[in-house]
């Protein structure tokens, strides 16, 4: 306390320093004091409370124990009464264990006397119910089934609790009560048979159905009974659980498995569409089964039997287990994309699950998938590997078809437009497009897939078409009376590469998502080079035919008055009423090119040195000579291009630029027409203007030779852009040596 008063003291001493620690406070002395003084008198009133609230407490608590106080000895008292009363009456219990006995036999005698009336009728009740049965009155011969398993049961359950060891009367009643279990059964198999027929008979008598879920539900209410019954006294019933509830599901099982089962009606070796139709009749049925679930059976079944989930998985698993049956047999390509179309899209679409009848109670996502991942990827393998065969011999077949074309002594087909064409492309891409259609089914990864090893398939065909047009040219050349169609379909050999280019691009524009593709590059140049080959065999056919008048050319017979000009310009012409039927780019390419070849068979002739001219006279006439035939081709050319754009001068100017180094009249000016004839032609070679010297007939040695080393010195760069004209043209090996 002292401690305390001290700690308090020196707590009051440091309050007051705070206080008044300035001089203008002692003017507030009093008003500190009356403020400290409530605050103290706050305290103390706090205290006497608090300490009041205690003592309360205390009074409280010493009175309710004394209370209780008095209630355990009360308690105590009551025990020893208790004990007393029991010791005294065991003698008396045991006594009793006669009335026990009597009172045992007495509910035994009981329930005879209450069943007494079904145990002497059994055989007729029996009866009776089995003819109950047979009017399909199965509600009341249910009703009499009950009473005779309860009388029955009842007996049992007596003499088990009298006698758990006396099984010869347990015996006993159960054989009396014999034909309960047979009329039990054969009621049970009358039940599975409605149920079995439930989605017809549900349209016709539901009734019936109901009638059959009533008495389940009865069964089951007995079968929890007899349960609860035997956890209490270990006693249960011959023939229970009977489960029926569970069985039902069963049978309804088992009844989805044989409808879909029993859907097929046809094979293959009957009709190639068994599958297609198969699967229709399966749709049908599933669809319009669920239906009647939906509006007519759910009503006949309790809500927590949640029906029509029921049906929609019993039906699931069903057809999936149908699916993978199917799925494991040989089948076609057809007969997997029919299935793998019905199994990821028809299934759960509105033609099937995805019913508007039906997705207002189930959601058709919510199932899972009616094949494994696995199995539908092996299906997509083998169709890859069966459609890779397949259209290997499509396209083989197709090719050898149209090779037997290319022998007709009919001309091809043309199109709206007047090109020659054969069927092999509209062929070709018809088996494209009617397999990128069925892909399409399926889903867009896999019709991808599928475009892919058509353009790779196209890529090997086309190697081959190639390879075919090479032979059917070399077959001519052996016999070039035969086949008499050759340049017609050579040139419907060339518009196919056009119109299968035409046709890829339409392909993949319809069925890819890419621009490009990894067989683009092979499959253009391979169209490029079997049309470049197919212009070139044409032009080969045109030049043996004009092999003759070429090589009257820059001779003696030429210079005198030939009309081989003549004779090769309507030649070309000719056959170009043909070619005309080539379609772009490539009678472009044609035209230029015959063109090209033309001129230089014209410059080979120069430089072949088949004529060396006498004297001026000849050289002005040979000179204007070939000035009027270069003409001549020039409008010729002209005439082939016109339309196409192209420049038809400047191949025939180099026979000009020739005939003007023959023209000039002064031999000293040579030099500068070489020099000339060499700027407009930087591919012409030495040979070459040895040759056309040769041909001038008037250059001397020393003077070739000047030029020849004038023109080494001062030689021209190359020109990239500028078509060559002299570089392919060789000077024959004996000119060569006679120039030298």
């Amino acid at each position: 306390m002292e401690e305390t008063d001290r700690e308090a003291v020196a707590t009051a001493v440091q309050r007051v320093a705070g206080m008044l620690q300035r001089p203008d406070q002692l003017d507030k002395v009093e008003q500190y004091r009356r403020r400290e003084a409530r605050k103290k008198a706050s305290v103390e009133a706090r205290l006497k409370a608090a300490i009041q609230s205690q003592l309360d407490g205390v009074r409280t608590g010493l009175s309710q124990l004394h209370n209780a106080l008095g209630d355990v000895k009360d308690i105590q008292r009551s025990l020893g009464d208790v004990s007393k009363d029991w010791r005294q009456s065991i003698n008396t219990i045991e006594n009793l264990k006669d009335v026990k006995d009597a009172v045992v036999q007495h509910s035994q005698l009981a329930a005879a006397v209450e069943n007494l009336k079904n145990i002497f009728s059994v055989p007729e009740i029996v009866q009776e119910a089995h003819n109950l049965i047979e009017q399909a009155e199965l509600l009341q011969a249910h009703r009499k089934l009950m009473d005779l398993e309860c009388s029955r049961d009842d007996l049992m359950y007596e003499q088990y609790r009298m006698d758990v060891k006396n099984t010869h009367d347990m015996n006993l009643i159960r054989n009396y009560f014999g034909e309960v279990q047979n009329l039990s059964e054969e009621l049970a198999k009358q039940l599975w048979m409605v149920l079995q027929r439930s989605l017809l008979t549900v349209r016709r008598d539901p009734t019936m159905v109901v009638s059959v879920v009533r008495i389940i539900e009865r069964e089951e209410k007995i079968d929890r009974r007899m349960l609860d019954r035997k956890r209490q006294t270990a006693f249960i019933p011959p023939g229970r659980p009977k489960k029926w509830k569970e069985k039902m599901f069963e049978v309804l099982e088992g009844t989805v498995s044989t409808r879909i089962e029993g859907s097929q009606s046809d094979t293959r070796e009957s009709d190639k569409m068994w599958l297609v139709r198969l699967l229709e009749i399966t749709r049908k049925y599933v669809q319009n089964d669920l239906i009647v679930v939906k509006n007519l059976m759910i009503q006949c079944f309790p809500p927590n039997y949640d029906i029509l989930n029921k049906f929609f998985t019993l039906y699931h698993k069903a057809l999936s287990v149908r699916i993978e049956e199917l799925a494991s047999e040989d089948l076609e390509a057809n007969e997997i994309v029919s299935l793998l179309t019905w199994v990821l899209n028809t299934y759960k679409s509105a033609e099937m699950m995805g019913h508007p009848e039906l997705t207002t109670e189930m959601d058709v996502n919510n199932m899972g998938p009616l094949l494994p991942k696995e199995v539908v990827n092996q299906l997509l393998s083998k169709y890859i590997q069966i459609f890779t065969s397949n259209i290997t011999g499509w396209l083989r077949k197709a090719l050898e078809t149209d090779k037997k074309d290319w022998k007709k002594d009919t001309e091809p087909e043309a199109d709206q437009d007047g090109y020659y064409q054969t069927t092999l492309p509209a062929i070709v891409f018809q088996m494209f497009e009617q397999n990128l259609q069925v892909a399409a089914q399926i889903d867009e990864i896999f019709k991808q897939e599928v475009l892919r090893l058509c353009l790779k398939q196209m890529t090997s065909f086309l190697i081959r078409y190639r390879e075919e047009a090479i032979a059917y040219k070399e077959d001519h050349m052996r016999d070039r009376q035969h086949p008499q169609c050759y340049v017609q379909y050579m040139i419907a050999i060339i518009n196919n590469c056009q119109t299968f280019k035409e046709s890829i691009k339409s392909l993949k524009k319809k069925y890819s998502k890419t621009e490009f593709d990894e067989h683009d590059a092979a499959i253009n140049s391979t169209l490029d080079s079997v049309a470049k080959d197919g212009c070139v065999y044409l032009l080969d056919e045109v030049f043996m035919d004009l092999e003759q008048h070429l090589n009257e050319l820059m001779t003696r017979k030429w210079l005198t008055g030939s009309n081989a000009v003549d004779t090769i310009c309507v030649t070309i012409e000719d056959y170009f009423n043909d070619f005309a039927k080539i379609k772009k780019p490539y009678n472009k390419e044609m035209t230029f090119e015959a063109h090209r070849r033309v001129v230089i068979e014209y410059v080979k002739a120069v430089m072949q040195k088949r004529i060396s001219f006498k004297n001026p006279d000849e050289r002005k006439e040979g000179a204007e000579r070939m000035i009027k035939e270069a003409e001549q081709f020039k409008f010729l050319f002209r005439k082939l291009s016109a339309g196409l754009g192209e420049d038809t001068d400047r191949l025939c100017d180099a026979i000009v630029a020739l005939a003007e180094v023959f023209k000039l009249t002064d031999p000293t000016l040579l030099y500068l027409e070489v020099s000339t004839l060499v700027s407009k032609y930087p591919d012409i070679r030495e040979d070459h203007v040895l040759a056309l010297l040769a041909v001038r007939g008037d250059a001397s040695r020393e003077m070739r030779q000047m030029i020849i080393e004038t023109l080494n010195q001062n030689k021209p760069l190359s020109t990239v852009n500028i078509q060559p004209v002299f570089r392919d043209i060789v000077v024959p090996t004996t000119v060569n040596k006679l120039l030298k």
